[in-house]
């Protein structure tokens, strides 16, 4: 269970790269790969709590 809430954490944290505001920093000029990598965060691990919930639905039967 402690294992789902952190990979929960880690997509929050992935939409708050997503929507973190960088106009008028130093890394700006970054933006679009923090993004990027927001998006790739937020992907790989709604995918991992997909699949552990999977592997916990069919294991039982």
């Amino acid at each position: 269970m402690n294992m789902i809430l952190l990979f929960l954490a880690t997509i929050l944290a992935g939409f708050a790269l997503i929507v973190l505001p960088l106009a008028g920093t130093p890394l700006a000029a970054f933006s679009s790969i923090i993004v990027f990598i927001g998006i790739v965060v937020v992907l790989v691990f709604a995918f991992v709590i997909i699949f552990k919930g999977f592997k916990a639905l069919f294991h039982k039967y």
